[in-house]
């Protein structure tokens, strides 16, 4: 308790010197959307005590009327101060927070204690998961108050002003991480126009879904403040390449790359390969995860760069894991599937947990698939035994609803809520007649 009281004081006393009039108290519900209590100075020490109590009820997925109460538990090591003033001249601090039942015990809807716990059943086996993810997202106009999806130039892959006119929001947004403690590795135009990257340095996994969920909204909070609309849609345009979510991946272990073995041919530890074998028999289980939408599937279809083949490989970007050239200390793997839709949390948690089961049950992940997959006829795949991820959301549910190890990992709370929300998107989607239906069938039937 001293080092929290500490940092308490710590937290009081910054917020007095730099002038923070309210504090948000950060969270998501399941389906990763930031949700928050503000709470004005005068309730500061009560919210760093985690005495703030609200609604679940009103949060999707959290509990029903007749439990509606919950806890905001902070975790103090988040505290921040927004880099910018409200209306009023204010300004305003964060902490990003875990969810409690009133009697104090961890809510088991609460994305953030899930992947806590899976982090903890990794420690217990002598890991430690690093992450650093690739976070793509769109920049377009605004015409009267409303999102477009017109982009703000005509750039593409590295490209950099003045055909980039997105240059100077996408260094706004940089200096912003920066000044909220994420370490930003590099920014950059992507393939589309409009379309950015924003890399992380790596970090435990914890601090790296925090980071992810902190970049959403101070990209979209940039953006609008340059009169632009930032979108983490996976694909909003049709006939150009959606935007992904490349997670680096690579476990510690007694302060070593566990990744690394300088033996071996290829350098690359037996735990390596097994973590990569893991997560290719549980893709298809977790994909409902790292691409929760109906849209998702937009873009994980061939000829994109998105990957929509289970296989790994060394020398490609085709194939659902890639193996980066470094070796040592940078030795990794980067799993190309996820998009910036998903909820971080989650999508972490059976990541990790799909490798260590991979590490558990030595799965062997199959030789490296080093071909351009997407130029594989059919039977070069099939000899090959590559299978590939779900087609659409549907499909992805079915493949949710029977792996054990997913649903064992977000527990019966998350896990039926999730489904449950999903299933409805679904049936939403399938019956929404589309333009393209319009343009296609109205004039031949």
């Amino acid at each position: 308790m001293p080092k929290a009281g500490g940092e308490k004081a710590a937290i009081l006393e910054r917020a007095e010197r730099e002038r923070v009039r309210f504090l948000r108290l950060q969270f998501t519900d399941i389906l990763g959307v930031i949700k928050n209590v503000e709470v004005p100075d005068r309730q500061f020490s009560d919210a760093l005590d985690g005495n703030i109590m609200f609604d679940g009820s009103s949060i999707e997925g959290f509990v029903r009327i007749e439990e509606s109460d919950m806890y905001l538990r902070p975790d103090l090591a988040t505290f921040q101060v927004f880099p910018w003033t409200d209306a009023s001249g204010a300004r305003v601090g964060r902490l990003i927070c875990d969810i409690a039942n009133p009697d104090g015990s961890p809510f088991a809807g609460c994305p953030r204690t899930t992947l806590k716990n899976v982090i903890a059943l990794a420690a217990d086996r002598g890991f430690r998961m690093m992450a650093g993810p690739e976070t793509e997202f769109f920049l377009f106009l605004r015409r009267d108050g409303r999102a477009t999806t017109e982009t703000h130039d005509r750039a593409s892959y590295f490209d950099l002003a003045p055909i980039d006119l997105g240059e100077d929001v996408r260094r706004e947004i940089v200096v912003a991480l920066e000044q909220m403690g994420i370490h930003v590795e590099a920014a950059h135009h992507e393939v589309a126009p409009g379309q950015h990257e924003v890399d992380f340095h790596y970090d435990d996994v914890l601090t790296t879904a925090d980071n992810v969920s902190t970049c959403r909204f101070i990209v979209k909070n940039v953006a609008l403040r340059n009169n632009l609309h930032a979108t983490f849609m996976p694909k909003p345009i049709f006939g150009v390449n959606g935007s992904g979510m490349h997670t680096h991946q690579s476990l510690y272990a007694g302060g070593k790359n566990a990744f690394f073995d300088a033996d071996n041919e290829i350098q690359l530890s037996q735990t390596c390969m097994h973590y990569v074998g893991g997560l290719l028999q549980h893709a298809k289980g977790f994909c409902a995860i790292t691409n929760p939408l109906v849209n998702s599937y937009k873009r994980l279809v061939p000829g994109f760069e998105a990957p929509t083949a289970i296989a790994w490989s060394e020398k490609n970007r085709s194939p659902l894991v890639r193996v980066p050239a470094a070796r040592g200390t940078a030795t990794r793997i980067e799993l190309r599937m996820p998009d910036p839709s998903c909820n971080p949390y989650l999508a972490l948690a059976v990541m990790l947990r799909a490798g260590l089961d991979g590490i558990e049950h030595a799965v062997d992940p199959g030789p490296p698939v080093n071909k351009n997959i997407y130029k594989m006829s059919h039977r070069e795949r099939r000899h090959l035994r590559i299978d590939d991820l779900p087609a659409n959301l549907s499909e992805a549910l079915d493949e949710f609803e029977k792996d054990a190890l997913v649903r064992e990992t977000l527990g019966e709370h998350i896990f039926n809520h999730f489904l449950e929300a999903k299933r409805e998107e679904w049936a939403d989607y399938i019956r929404h007649v589309s333009p393209w239906e319009m343009d296609r069938y109205l004039g031949v039937y």
